[in-house]
């Protein structure tokens, strides 16, 4: 796919095709001339000799140090240099590629007094599929995500390593493959590079898009277990949605009312004696409703961010200023993962509780662990201890990392954010989740099975063909683990989402 990059304007549905496809980007020309005109703001800095933080002034801490104009060229080397200082395993290609883009959108706005044979070279990086090998920790969100940028910026000189087809190989080796030589940086160039929340971001935009899937997934699977359990549709009243307010209280119900449309199995016992079904099965359109409204809310807020200028100082070459700011501070980013990183943990713990409904008898009216023959066999019994211990470990891993903060630089940065942790940490959160929801939809798949000849509605007979195309009927006890692993294989691939 080719894609011309109009700066400041990519849509979430952009941000999606370009992360899951192999794509070209090339600049739109349109942005030339405020990249040109910022470059020439720096340039005349230099010329005249002004004190400007960042052209000619040491970083941090040392803001106040001027810099002599024949080291201006060491200090934005000897800045990236020192600051690709990170650790850890190393981010995935998928995911410095999506740093790559976001890196060269912002700096493409016009406002950071970078060349544009910079940025170009960037892109060469990302249309060649060259992605510099970044160390995972080591940056805390202000000023900016410094060691990851750092690490991405350090290939542009012919220093460290970067990855191309799987295989780490040297950066000057890197650049060769996409046509480029070592870079000498100019004033402002290593700062702009580096200071940013790309990193933070980009992990945050993969996260939410693997959170959508599951979401997808798991509302599904909720209306599966609501039929395998004899569950009442009754709670998904539009009345009893309508009189709260909530508008995605209101589409999840609705979602579960078209779900179960037409359900023989829901026919069946619409004059039976039960009162009330349980919190997991009906409060789903509170509780799910509110996980897809902070969804929502992580999904503007990355959006704004995925578009923004967030390194310092920053070019306006309109009125011929250079102004230092705050921009870099990646709490918006904090902020929006962790409220994103519960909303995952909220979705988990549901379907966890939903499974764990569906194998007690007393509760489903099922086979006790959903398999005949209970006691020589075991079923579903350890299937939903894992869940359960999934569902636990993402509630410590949900605790907001943005109510945290170390002073850095010696209390110049004394106050930070912890985004890149805060987005870090989703991806794990949403495997953990997959895996809950995967283990719930065969406990489904299983409940359906006992209450044929029964059919579910149409939609849901079709996500139990799919689930039975790859995991048979639990007839007896059985290596359990690879029917998990195709689950959620189904799960974290989004085929549910075509459902919806």
């Amino acid at each position: 796919m080719k894609f011309s990059l109009m700066p400041g304007q990519l849509t979430f549905e952009d941000i999606a095709k370009i992360f899951h496809q192999e794509t070209s980007l090339e600049l739109h020309p349109s942005c030339h001339e405020k990249i040109y005109a910022a470059e020439e703001t720096v340039a005349r800095v230099v010329t005249d000799n002004k004190t400007v933080y960042g052209i000619n002034t040491g970083f941090g801490s040392l803001a106040h140090t001027r810099i002599n104009s024949h080291d201006l060229e060491i200090l934005q080397r000897s800045i990236v240099l020192s600051h690709a200082a990170g650790t850890g395993d190393l981010l995935s290609d998928e995911t410095v590629k999506l740093i790559l883009l976001l890196k060269i959108n912002s700096l493409a706005r016009g406002y950071s007094g970078i060349r544009l044979k910079v940025i170009d070279a960037l892109i060469q990086l990302f249309n060649h599929k060259i992605y510099p090998c970044i160390p995972s920790q080591g940056s805390v969100g202000a000023s900016g995500d410094l060691a990851p940028l750092a690490h991405l910026s350090i290939a542009l000189l012919g220093v460290g390593n970067v990855r191309h087809q799987g295989k780490i190989i040297s950066a000057e080796e890197g650049l060769a493959k996409a046509n480029l030589k070592p870079f000498d940086l100019a004033p402002k160039e290593g700062l702009a590079l580096l200071n940013g929340t790309q990193a933070s971001t980009a992990l945050a935009l993969q996260g939410l898009l693997a959170a959508e899937k599951v979401f997808h997934a798991a509302l599904i699977c909720g209306a599966l277990s609501v039929d395998a359990a004899l569950g009442s549709v009754t709670p998904f009243d539009e009345r009893i949605q309508a009189i709260r307010g909530h508008q995605h209280q209101i589409y999840v119900a609705s979602v579960l009312r078209k779900l179960l449309e037409k359900s023989e199995i829901v026919q069946s016992h619409l004059d039976c004696n039960k009162v009330q079904d349980p919190y997991s099965l009906r409060c789903q359109p509170q509780v799910m409703g509110a996980c897809l409204s902070q969804i929502e809310y992580a999904k503007k807020t990355l959006l704004i961010e995925a578009n923004a200028v967030s390194d310092n100082p920053l070019v306006f070459a309109e009125t011929n200023e250079i102004l230092s700011g705050g921009n870099f501070h990646a709490e918006p980013v904090a902020m929006a993962a962790d409220t994103l990183a519960i909303s995952i943990a909220e979705i988990g713990a549901l379907s966890e509780r939903r499974l764990a409904l569906l194998t007690d008898s007393h509760f489903s009216g099922l086979p006790a662990f959903l398999v005949n023959n209970a006691g020589i066999n075991s079923g579903f019994m350890i299937a939903q201890v894992t869940a359960a211990a999934l569902a636990s470990e993402n509630k410590s891993l949900a605790h907001p990392a943005s109510i945290d903060s170390l002073p850095t630089s010696a209390n110049q940065e004394d106050h930070v954010s912890m985004a890149t942790f805060a987005a870090r940490r989703l991806l794990p959160m949403t495997e953990n989740t997959a895996g809950i929801v995967a283990i719930e939809l065969l406990a489904a798949c299983q409940g359906i099975d006992f209450r044929r000849p029964l059919k579910t509605s149409v939609s849901l007979e079709k996500v139990f063909a799919l689930i039975r195309e790859k995991v048979s009927f639990y007839d007896k006890d059985r290596y359990f683990a690879p029917d998990i692993a195709a689950a959620k294989n189904i799960v974290s691939s989004g085929i549910l989402s075509a459902l919806l």
